[in-house]
């Protein structure tokens, strides 16, 4: 969007170089629709196909730039990207998937409709600019040079001077007007730019199953890390304690000391397995979470870290379970990073619920160059948030600060439906 808290004038004349960047766009456009259309042809004779298929890539490349650029002229932001990835297969798959993608013939249609009306209106600034420069100069120097305005003789300079009427008229329209048209152009752009609804529909479909995979995938390990964790740590102390009970139990009439110290030995060892099982029911759902809610259970995680973390939580109702519990652990892992690896001093978490969106912001401000790459923490977290739909997004740059973003779609109860310790 337009920034609204730029200056008059420096705002027009960031306009003005727009306009110019897409005219000179709109150029380009018109020079690869022409080589496209010459590498149709040539598909007769079947050169035209490899030049086609290299064509394509530059062609996206330039419509996803206008995307972008465009996105600050509208309020949604930019537009999103249409297209089905290229496969990496053969060369007949990638002709196959250039020519069946509804997004390369549309792109096609907007490179025609960009070199024409569209180059028109988004050009239209900077003829008006340009013109009244023109005028400009005819009235102070230029009239010397060429004594005829549009078929009227200029004898003078009081006669030149007329030729700044339409200059200060063309100016005030530039003024008036260069907002309005660049979000003119912006909208009928995206008129073919954009996904249609079968395309989103379609990219929907595949993130969902793509999604789905990845939370059975995630499932399926945590089931196994919880057999391995109940085989390896409680089940194995509780087979100890069996042992240790029933040898107990024979040596209780004939060597009673012995006896009490296997009692004893039996007693550390239920302590240690109910130990265990309460971090293995903690790393599950933590009881904290079910009753004091997600602003508890990040107040409590907060105060149990070593690093200082500020807190600021709103939110006038509970999330569901697995939203509650999918938000938590996101912000546990998030913060484990910062602690371990960013060498931060403080770090914040702001949790707020904005249009059935519950909003997740985790700072620090460490060394930064946190990435999904580095590790397998934070793919987790975008496996984890992904079954329910959600998003997260990090900014990181080298010297700090790291900010991950997070947002998960949820209705939040009513604040009488809370679980609370005053009611029991």
């Amino acid at each position: 969007m337009i920034r609204a808290d730029r200056p008059a004038a420096a705002g027009r004349l960031y306009l003005l170089a727009w306009s110019l960047l897409l005219v000179a766009l709109a150029a380009t456009g018109v020079v690869l629709l022409a080589l496209f259309s010459v590498a149709m042809v040539l598909t007769a004779i079947w050169i035209g196909l490899p030049i086609a298929v290299m064509l394509t890539p530059l062609i996206r490349s330039l419509a996803d730039t206008c995307r972008r650029v465009l996105g600050q002229f509208l309020d949604e932001g930019p537009i999103p990207s249409p297209y089905s990835p290229l496969p990496q297969g053969t060369f007949p798959a990638r002709i196959r998937a250039v020519f069946t993608d509804p997004g390369t013939w549309r792109d096609m249609a907007w490179l025609l409709f960009n070199g024409t009306v569209g180059a028109m209106v988004a050009g239209l600034p900077a003829v008006l600019v340009g013109h009244a420069v023109y005028q400009t100069l005819y009235a102070t120097v230029l009239w010397r040079f060429v004594p005829d305005l549009y078929g009227l003789p200029v004898q003078n300079q009081t006669e030149a001077f007329v030729a700044l009427v339409p200059a200060v008229v063309e100016l005030a329209l530039f003024w008036r007007t260069t907002p309005a048209l660049l979000r003119l152009y912006a909208r009928m752009s995206r008129w073919l730019l954009a996904p249609t609804e079968k395309a989103r529909l379609h990219a929907r479909v595949e993130h969902l199953a793509t999604s789905r995979a990845d939370t059975i995938d995630a499932q399926a390990s945590e089931v196994r890390r919880i057999e391995r964790d109940l085989h390896d740590g409680a089940q194995a102390r509780l087979v100890a304690l069996g042992m240790s009970l029933g040898m107990a139990e024979e040596l209780l009439s004939q060597d009673p000391d012995t006896a009490r110290r296997l009692l004893a030995e039996a007693r550390e060892a239920t302590r240690q397995a109910l130990d265990e099982l309460r971090d293995l029911v903690r790393g599950i759902h933590p009881p904290v979470l079910v009753e004091r809610g997600l602003d508890g259970a990040v107040r409590a995680l907060a105060v149990s870290q070593q690093l200082p973390i500020d807190v600021d939580i709103d939110l006038p109702g509970r999330a569901p379970d697995p939203v509650e519990s999918a938000a938590y652990f996101a912000v546990v892992e998030v913060l484990t990073n910062a602690v371990k690896h960013s060498g931060a001093d403080r770090a914040w978490v702001r949790i707020t619920h904005v249009r059935g969106r519950l909003m997740v912001l985790v700072g620090d401000d460490g060394r930064g160059g946190a990435a999904e790459s580095g590790g397998s923490g934070l793919r987790g977290i975008r496996r984890r948030l992904d079954s329910f739909d959600g998003t997260m997004n990090i900014v990181s740059p080298t010297g700090g600060p790291t900010i991950v973003t997070m947002e998960l779609p949820c209705a939040l109860s009513s604040p009488k439906t809370w679980p609370s310790s005053a009611t029991g």
